[in-house]
């Protein structure tokens, strides 16, 4: 697997996303795209996460945070897309 393009992408959802299980089912999303990386909660309200892995997983991880759960509503999603640094391992909730 190591000739697939692999990237990263350092995320910021905002709208009504903390307090609506946002961050475990991102990573549930994020174990079954079989990504690495994190998702955490901003003092802002926004939810900040990190995906790494083939490109098409993690832009399908990116897309899955625009509608969120069905707790959730998303107003914006910012995404910056990387070079895959490969020093993630799993995806945890910090």
């Amino acid at each position: 697997m190591a000739t697939e393009n692999h990237e990263r992408a350092h995320v910021y959802v905002s709208g009504q996303v903390q307090g609506v299980f946002f961050r475990d089912a991102t990573r549930q999303k994020a174990q079954e795209l079989a990504l690495s990386g994190w998702v955490r909660n901003l003092p802002d309200s926004r939810v900040e996460a990190i995906f790494e892995g083939p490109s098409d997983e993690v832009r399908q991880a990116v897309r899955w945070c625009e509608g969120g759960t069905s707790e959730a509503s998303v107003e914006h999603v910012d995404a910056a897309f990387e070079e895959a640094g490969g020093d993630l391992e799993g995806f945890e909730v910090r």
